[in-house]
């Protein structure tokens, strides 16, 4: 400056430590991905008999399992190992680079909103084909059914979520490079127009 000042600097702002549009985004998503896969599970589970409730119970497992493995995958690759695959306009290389730019979005989205609510419809599902299965049985019956089928939820839960951990952090870029292929072929990509 001419009169001799020193120019002020500009103080660094601080980052806000809650994003209450993103809050509202997710809360509203999980109410309505909630209610579509409890009324799906209900529908699905009024008109089927044990053996298939078995396999809708198992497809929710695999589903929260799913997107555990997505969500970590995320999280573990960075974006420039898809630059050199989005600049030679490889399918999905655009998605792949938005997903790991917003890691912690999508990590979110698939950890918490999709992982959460398939372990809650699940234990729901596991609560529906236990009471079908201890009707008429004497109470120790059917606590045993209960425990049994509680115990091999969150067992098949648990242990395909280690694992899945590890698969999603060994082969992160695969497996973020063939969700950005996935959400290429939606209407509307995350990424941007085509």
């Amino acid at each position: 400056m001419d009169n001799g000042e020193k120019p002020k600097r500009k103080q660094p702002q601080k980052p806000r430590l809650i994003n209450w549009k993103w809050v509202l985004t997710i809360t509203v998503l999980s109410f309505m991905i909630s209610v579509s896969m409890s009324w799906l599970s209900s529908e699905a589970l009024a008109q089927v008999n044990n053996i298939v409730a078995f396999v809708i119970l198992l497809l929710f497992i695999a589903l929260g399992i799913l997107f555990d493995i997505i969500g970590m995958a995320a999280t573990s690759a960075t974006e420039k190992e898809f630059h050199s695959m989005a600049s030679r306009r490889v399918a999905g290389a655009r998605e792949a680079v938005w997903l790991s730019r917003n890691a912690e979005k999508v990590s979110s989205i698939c950890n918490d909103v999709v992982g959460d609510i398939a372990g809650i419809i699940s234990g729901a599902t596991g609560a529906v084909i236990t009471s079908r299965i201890t009707q008429g049985l004497p109470p120790l019956g059917t606590l045993v059914v209960t425990m049994t089928i509680t115990g091999l939820i969150a067992a098949l839960t648990i242990g395909g979520k280690a694992v899945g951990k590890g698969l999603g952090i060994r082969f992160s870029v695969r497996i973020v490079h063939t969700a950005g292929r996935v959400l290429a072929l939606l209407p509307i990509s995350p990424a941007g127009k085509k």
